[in-house]
């Protein structure tokens, strides 16, 4: 159990964001400081914006925050990366100047009060801390069933992820020490942590709609996150495929029986559409394992080079402490 009140980074992932920001800003800066004056985070602790190459006035906003209070410090990435790589990029900024950090987005949907019992259960001892959405009543009907088939699809591919959850969570320093030795270039947080181990357990908490502005997850996305984590995480696609041509060989072989028998019996008759059947059949399977496999060379490509997985080009002071 940690013995000293923790310094605390809130990491804020941001890209376009100029409608939004203004307004869930101040709420982020209240609830850091209702938790400093309940003793259980200390004053020197921060909200780390991350811009994430942002096209509008969303940097500028970062910099007009910093320059009001002491407690708001922003970064800047670049170019756009995505949101797995702004999240990463807080992190391990934050890593060596904090004692917890806690990633959440910027739109205002995940309850802030949570936070207070993420801090809580940090000091009896876990060293992550996910928050999980508690209900889906909110959500539309299409927006619940597709949001439950990704985690079960997760689940079915051996991807490790906690149930609804995203990306909002609590990350000892500790643990970012050591997930910063996994050097991978495609990333997934939600099933990278849970494979770092350590203390870990979940608050409960209910989502809101979004304070303003447009969501920049739709659904091809998710889609897109999904098969980006189900093969940066899992090679039970290979498995799979592996698996399928050992039934299609075997059926094949049934099928080269059948047809000889029949030929010897003389009741062959000739015809063009079960074999057409047939070769697209097996052509369309051919195709897609080699997309499957095409996946997966494609990521050890971008593995091999070692590019960097984010560039921060600016930061809004350039006194910071260094780590």
């Amino acid at each position: 159990m940690p013995s000293m009140i923790p310094k605390l980074y809130i990491i804020v992932p941001c890209y376009n964001e100029e409608e939004v920001l203004p307004i869930t800003s101040g709420l982020f800066l209240e609830q850091l400081r209702q938790m400093t004056a309940q003793g259980k985070i200390r004053d020197d602790s921060r909200i780390l914006f991350v811009d994430d190459g942002s096209k509008d006035h969303t940097w500028q906003i970062i910099t007009q925050l910093s320059q009001e209070d002491p407690h708001y410090i922003g970064i800047r990435q670049s170019r756009n990366r995505g949101h797995q790589n702004a999240l990463l990029a807080g992190m391990m900024e934050a890593r060596d100047r904090c004692d917890i950090t806690i990633t959440i987005d910027c739109d205002g949907q995940d309850d802030i009060h949570a936070m207070t019992q993420m801090v809580d259960a940090y000091l009896d001892g876990s060293q992550i801390v996910y928050g999980v959405r508690s209900s889906r009543d909110t959500d539309s009907f299409f927006k619940r069933t597709t949001a439950r088939g990704f985690y079960k699809f997760m689940g079915a591919m051996g991807v490790e992820t906690v149930y609804d959850h995203a990306d909002y969570r609590l990350v000892s320093s500790r643990v970012l020490r050591e997930f910063s030795n996994f050097k991978e270039v495609n990333l997934f947080l939600r099933g990278m942590f849970p494979l770092v181990g350590f203390k870990s357990t979940c608050v409960y908490y209910e989502r809101r709609p979004r304070m303003a502005g447009e969501s920049k997850y739709p659904f091809s996305k998710m889609l897109q996150l999904a098969f980006n984590g189900i093969t940066s995480l899992s090679v039970r696609p290979l498995q799979i495929i592996m698996g399928l041509g050992l039934l299609i060989a075997l059926i094949s072989f049934i099928g080269v029986i059948w047809s000889v028998v029949v030929a010897l019996m003389g009741d062959a008759v000739p015809g063009w559409a079960s074999m057409t059947c047939i070769i697209c059949f097996i052509g369309g399977i051919q195709l897609s394992c080699i997309g499957v496999l095409g996946e997966y060379v494609g990521k050890i490509y971008l593995e091999v080079k070692g590019r960097p997985r984010y560039i921060i080009s600016e930061r809004t002071n350039d006194d910071q402490e260094d780590p």
